[in-house]
């Protein structure tokens, strides 16, 4: 396996940001990480997870669709797309890097959404294992191994050095790219990371969350469950677990006249607002209730069920490091779970 000493990181991102734009998650002053274009310096942040995930790239938080001129009865459409430059997105968790399935299940299914595929086209992604998982960590429980991460390239740490592995032709294209950097590793202590933190793993405190009560028929039975209503009691409806969950993807569509003609935008949305898919005769869902139910049914029941049981969550935990009440998802699978 090929690897770089971590002294020599920033040797490597230098090499990359000369032919890509480059992204690695970094520091910010108030003491979380986010994403960031990688300038000469930039250290590579040591954090587990990133405020918000990596699916920024492909399905942003606001993007211009079109634009419109209008001269009488006259309508002129504008195309504002442009082709994506190539990019590389460098440090994405194992959870993160499994959302992009769901996601392309979402908006790479007939009709197909160009602005996405255009993005994931252009965009390599590179994973780094887990080394320390947090107490907020659950992926193992759809599936998802964080010392064996997907994505185009996949790399590990020992502490000492960068292990790379391609995984796709573009990850092939990208450790070519940086061949000249890279040197044959020994795996041996990389090995003992892994295990160790396997052990980690298995120590957790959501080590044993299972889905086993949400296959097969359960469909009516969880919706029906009076359960619901104690659950969304105290929901502020705030949507903070929407934007932060890296495997949403509800968004609205809004004209904006800007004097000089219409710009129509596409912005992120929430299950969790009063206003979301409201109509002219008004909202479908009226209550909390409803709309928090909607939420975790459409995770937990409505995906698997359309998706050959792949569920619409990766067990990121920032929904249970985030929510201003302390109310998440594993608490609801927990009270669910129980006849």
């Amino acid at each position: 396996m090929l690897k770089i000493a971590i002294e020599k990181l920033d040797e490597l991102f230098k090499a990359v940001a000369q032919k890509q734009t480059l992204y690695i998650p970094a520091d910010r002053t108030d003491g979380a990480s986010e994403y960031k274009k990688y300038e000469d310096g930039m250290k590579l942040s040591s954090k587990l997870n990133t405020l918000r995930s990596a699916k920024d790239f492909f399905f942003p938080q606001t993007e211009n669709l079109a634009d419109f001129k209008m001269e009488g009865k006259k309508i002129e459409v504008i195309d504002v797309r442009e082709e994506a430059e190539d990019f590389v997105v460098f440090g994405v968790r194992a959870c993160d890097a499994r959302s992009f399935t769901i996601l392309d299940k979402v908006f790479l299914s007939e009709p197909v959404d160009s602005y996405y595929k255009n993005r994931r086209e252009h965009g390599t992604i590179v994973t780094m294992a887990c080394t320390k998982p947090a107490e907020t960590c659950f992926c193992g429980t759809f599936g998802i191994d964080p010392t064996e991460p997907e994505g185009d390239v996949a790399c590990w740490s020992d502490g000492e050095s960068i292990f790379f592995k391609a995984n796709t032709e573009k990850g092939q294209a990208f450790v070519e790219s940086v061949f000249g950097l890279l040197e044959d590793g020994d795996t041996t202590k990389l090995d003992e990371t892994k295990a160790k933190t396997k052990e980690i793993l298995a120590k957790l405190p959501l080590a044993n969350l299972s889905t086993e009560a949400f296959g097969g028929d359960t469909l009516m039975e969880h919706f029906r469950s009076e359960k619901w209503a104690e659950l969304s009691e105290s929901c502020l409806g705030c949507g903070t677990c929407t934007f932060v969950c890296p495997t949403c993807q509800c968004y609205d569509i809004k004209d904006f006249n800007t004097g000089n003609g219409i710009k129509r935008f596409r912005c992120w949305d929430s299950c969790m607002y009063s206003d979301f898919t409201k109509m002219a005769h008004g909202n479908i869902r009226n209550s909390q209730l409803e709309r928090f139910r909607q939420r975790f049914m459409h995770k937990l029941v409505y995906f698997p069920s359309n998706n050959n049981g792949e569920f619409g969550c990766v067990g990121c935990g920032r929904c249970l490091s985030k929510c201003p009440i302390s109310m998440n998802i594993v608490k609801v699978m927990k009270a669910l779970e129980v006849k």
